[in-house]
């Protein structure tokens, strides 16, 4: 097991990285003051991404592109440090063409979609003509349950007939948004299906501007506008031809858990990256802030706040690093430990970015509220990952089933390590 990043992707992260202080960091106050006149996405940012494309750094997520699409077809494992470095500038990933929801789309289409769909989503996203969203999540739900989900597809004709409300659909309110892969419950059940829950539903492909679908209102995050948008939708009667089911009727679930893993990575890389600057910022500003004639560093309760977000970022980053790895095993892992696994960085990654941007916060005092720091945006985006993707109590309890499953399977193995009366009369036994 080594962890350690591959010559070529050592060469892109430092290649990356130097790209994001030449290029991206210049214009990052420029990004966020076209966002703020409403100007969405900022025109330089075409230029960027031709940049980005013209020095290989395009697509760097998929392992399994094949030789005519653009990117690097980098593993997990090599992606993991990309993406932390993304992480610390939020828009810098759609430079890229790394950005969610399209990374988890895109990994979607090219496992699941047949040669037409592909000619029409998949190859205009690997080359960032357009933009895309994940639709499961809905209002009158609990989501983290995808079998409670209400929005359903039914079968008329040659047709595909959706209906139902979607909302906190990232993406969606994006200008160059073209495509929602919407998650169904299928209206009517086939081939048995409806004596399995996870065999109910299935993912229809919906062009953004097809009638009747109506996104209704972009919905802030904590009173944080995202110019991409965190979207409801509602889907009113919306038909489209049956030739835009992807994969087969019924195996949406069983779809939408595989394209979890690797995404789930992403995120809690870029989390990571967050909370690197969060500790660089909060160090540098314990160095320059005093108070009662003593710099911030003096004090040992900072000094503690310090060490235990250092701490914490390394012990979360070997965990997803780890987890990036098992994803990269396949079928030689055994998949139970890697889904318990992917489970659990989740919630490392949620409980850590709150933890130390919180720290870091309380450092800066309240200029750790304000907008002129990235500490109060980081903090938003933490607190919503408590939810994003499931809540925490859901990867909680897939992680606590998978420990209980295994004790179950040795059960009575652990006997031996007792030392009751009774074994301590007995002679001993060499097995």
């Amino acid at each position: 097991m080594d962890f350690a990043l591959s010559p070529r992707a050592r060469d892109l992260q430092q290649r990356l990285d130097a790209f994001m202080l030449r290029y991206l960091l210049p214009h990052n106050a420029a990004w966020h003051r076209a966002v703020q006149d409403g100007v969405f996405p900022p025109p330089f940012l075409d230029d960027l991404k031709v940049l980005a494309r013209e020095e290989g750094l395009w697509n760097l997520f998929l392992p399994g592109l094949r030789p005519d699409e653009p990117g690097t077809c980098l593993s997990n494992l090599d992606y993991a440090p990309l993406a932390q470095s993304m992480g610390r500038l939020p828009w810098a990933s759609e430079v890229f063409n790394c950005s969610a929801p399209d990374t988890g789309n895109m990994e979607l289409l090219h496992r699941f979609a047949n040669d037409a769909q592909r000619a029409q989503w998949l190859h205009p996203l690997l080359h960032g003509e357009i933009r895309s969203a994940f639709a499961m999540s809905e209002p009158d739900v609990a989501s983290s349950d995808p079998t409670n989900l209400q929005t359903t597809v039914r079968r008329e004709g040659d047709a595909l007939v959706v209906s139902g409300r979607k909302w906190f659909i990232t993406g969606a309110a994006h200008p160059h948004c073209r495509l929602l892969i919407v998650m169904c419950r299928n209206a009517v059940a086939e081939d048995g299906s409806a004596d399995d829950a996870h065999r109910r539903h299935s993912m229809v492909l919906v062009p953004l501007d097809t009638p009747g679908v109506q996104v209704l209102r972009n919905i802030p995050v904590l009173h944080h506008h995202a110019p991409e948008g965190h979207c409801e939708i509602l889907l009113q009667n919306v038909r489209v031809p049956q030739t835009s089911l992807l994969g087969a009727w019924g195996a949406g679930f069983a779809m939408a858990q595989a394209r979890l893993g690797p995404g789930r990575v992403h995120h809690c890389m870029r989390t990571i990256g967050q909370c690197e600057l969060a500790l660089q910022l909060a160090a540098e500003r314990t160095l320059e802030r005093q108070m009662f004639g003593r710099y911030e560093s003096d004090f040992s309760n900072v000094q503690d706040w310090l060490a235990e977000s250092r701490i914490e970022i390394d012990q979360a980053r070997l965990l997803v690093l780890h987890t990036a790895w098992l994803l990269d095993q396949g079928e030689a892992v055994d998949i139970a430990t890697t889904r318990a696994q992917v489970a659990a960085i989740k919630v490392v990654a949620a409980r850590l970015q709150s933890r130390v941007v919180d720290r870091a916060m309380q450092v800066f005092g309240a200029m750790g509220l304000s907008p002129d720091t990235p500490l109060a945006q980081f903090w938003s985006w933490g607190r919503a990952l408590h939810l994003m993707d499931g809540p925490d109590e859901v990867h909680l309890r897939s992680v606590a089933r998978h420990e209980i499953a295994q004790a179950r399977g040795r059960m009575g193995t652990s006997a031996a390590w007792f030392t009751t009366p009774e074994q301590m009369r007995a002679e001993p036994r060499i097995r």
